[in-house]
């Protein structure tokens, strides 16, 4: 999955104390887009910026990241904006490279978003002890955003159910959703088939967790056999296709960064939680 990053190691333990070297890479983004040449970011003596002008992310190895807080006036040639999206779709990129620039977005997004304070409208600023971010006025701490979401097999004997979202990416996927206020994960794995194909489920049994800082989300996978009626009752809002598929029948999506992906290759192999 993206995050599975071995032989690398990421480190996202906070450091304010961290400094930029000259050859330390510097994320700038604008918009969903990053400052890339396609296998690495631009490093911190090619912008002409000062050590104030960067916030430190965190580590990969040994290499510390950090974050531009504004796009620079002159930026160094060989290296474009380009969506953070679609850098899982360049065969040539780094794994590591492409779950930095996820995870430097969900980052650079947060601190962007909370520049002035939700409670009294003070400008905020950064903690000096943990990552968050403080208002000096009225003492209010917020934390980078993280949105639970699950990811769900349902599953009939030798079938998975399969589906296609109405908009976006085409390629085969699994129900999902967002967890809702007072809500268990179970229960938004219960809510969330029943809204998009009108089934019961049981047995809901979790498989593993990836973080998608694309949307700021952590999303949890889970398992689960329909309860009676098979039939499928489509939520056209949301999906343009649903339907059951045999193990072998099972068309996986184009890479391995998706828990989505893992969980339908492991249903396939016949390795899904019992």
């Amino acid at each position: 999955m993206i995050q599975d990053i071995a032989p690398h190691t990421f480190i996202n333990h906070y450091d304010p104390l961290k400094r930029p070297a000259s050859d330390s890479p510097v994320m700038i983004f604008e918009g969903g887009s990053v400052f890339t040449d396609g296998l690495d970011f631009p490093r911190f003596g090619q912008l002409g910026l000062s050590e104030e002008e960067v916030t430190y992310l965190f580590s990969i190895d040994q290499t510390d990241y950090f974050l531009a807080d504004t796009v620079p006036e002159k930026l160094p040639e060989g290296f474009q904006f380009t969506g953070v999206r679609s850098l899982r779709r360049r065969h040539t990129a780094r794994k590591d490279h492409i779950f930095a620039a996820i995870t430097g977005l969900q980052l650079s997004r947060w601190y962007n978003d909370n520049r002035f304070c939700g409670t009294c409208g003070t400008p905020t600023v950064h903690d000096t002890a943990e990552r968050a971010i403080r208002c000096p006025h009225c003492g209010r701490v917020i934390y980078p955003r993280i949105v639970p979401a699950v990811i769900v097999g349902v599953t009939h004997g030798d079938e998975l159910l399969v589906t296609k979202y109405r908009t976006g990416i085409t390629f085969y996927a699994l129900i999902a959703g967002f967890t809702e206020i007072g809500e268990t994960l179970e229960q938004t794995v219960e809510r969330e088939v029943m809204e998009e194909v009108g089934l019961h489920v049981k047995n809901i049994r979790y498989y593993k967790s990836q973080p998608w800082g694309i949307v700021d989300d952590i999303l949890a996978g889970f398992y689960c056999d329909v309860d009676g009626d098979t039939s499928i009752r489509l939520d056209r809002s949301e999906l343009k296709l649903a339907e059951w598929k045999k193990r072998e029948d099972i068309e996986l999506q184009p890479d391995d960064f998706s828990l989505t992906n893992e969980m339908m290759l492991r249903f396939m192999q016949g390795r899904e939680p019992a």
